[in-house]
């Protein structure tokens, strides 16, 4: 039996998994500012649910993004430096197929059904991407890229989906209207659970690499606004208040990765 650790701390909620002699386990906890401190206690208490030692792993994978800057910066941190130390591979999962996997186990979907993932990225802007359900295994048909609203809505025009998943959905509301034909996914069921999932079928598909070669995707250059920018969005957004009541105006184009 493969013996897995895995976390994820791309967003808000951090969650780790392990598989041992003991089976599976799973947590959730704060991430954020909270991970830096919080990684490392998470994923000893699941290391002793599953019944493991960190010497016992055969590799360890982690959400490598997109997703926020410190989450990214501390998931490959902890994930490089439990691989060199223990001569371990890594598994480098695409934080947003995590999200299209927990939706495909809480909803159900059938072989060639589509999940269109949207994430909140701040700054109106939001982390999408598109996957197809290929039993045992996801296709990628638009890889993780950062778009505006309005970039996101021109694409998702005309990319038909079955499930739409993510927390773009809270976040944007009616701004962010569904692909056609899809449903909402709801609210996120296990997390955890899912990104077992696919550290074991990554590992069955030999995708575990050096630890050196496992990075972070990045697909933001610039993290944060500067003073004067968050005066000229509040400007813009106060104007766009005066000339169209109720309205939200996009701001920017789409950002290649």
């Amino acid at each position: 039996m493969v013996r897995l650790l895995a976390f994820d701390t791309s967003t808000e909620t951090m969650v780790a998994a392990a598989l041992g002699p003991r089976g599976r386990s799973g947590a959730a906890a704060p991430g954020g500012p909270a991970a830096s401190s919080g990684l490392l206690p998470l994923l000893e208490s699941q290391l002793e649910a599953a019944g493991l030692a960190y010497a016992d792993l055969d590799s360890i994978a982690f959400g490598r993004g997109p997703g926020a800057f410190t989450g990214l910066r501390t998931s490959c941190a902890v994930a490089q430096g439990l691989g060199f130390g223990l001569g371990r591979p890594l598994l480098a999962l695409d934080s947003l197929l995590l999200v299209a996997e927990d939706a495909r186990a809480a909803c159900g979907l059938g072989a060639g059904e589509v999940v269109a993932v949207a994430m909140d990225a701040r700054m109106d802007e939001v982390y999408a991407a598109r996957y197809a359900w290929q039993p045992p295994r996801w296709v990628v048909l638009d890889a993780p890229a950062l778009y505006t609203l309005a970039a996101l809505q021109a694409a998702w025009g005309t990319q038909p989906a079955t499930l739409r998943a993510g927390n773009a959905t809270a976040a944007f509301g009616a701004r962010l209207a569904c692909p056609p034909g899809a449903r909402d996914a709801g609210p996120e069921h296990d997390r955890a659970a899912a990104l077992l999932r696919l550290a074991e079928a990554g590992w069955t598909a030999g995708d575990a690499v050096d630890p050196a070669q496992a990075l972070p995707l990045y697909l933001r250059d610039k993290v944060a606004l500067t003073t004067d920018e968050r005066a000229a969005a509040r400007a813009a957004t106060a104007m766009g208040a005066v000339d169209a009541p109720g309205a939200s105006a996009p701001t920017g184009a789409a950002t290649p990765p």
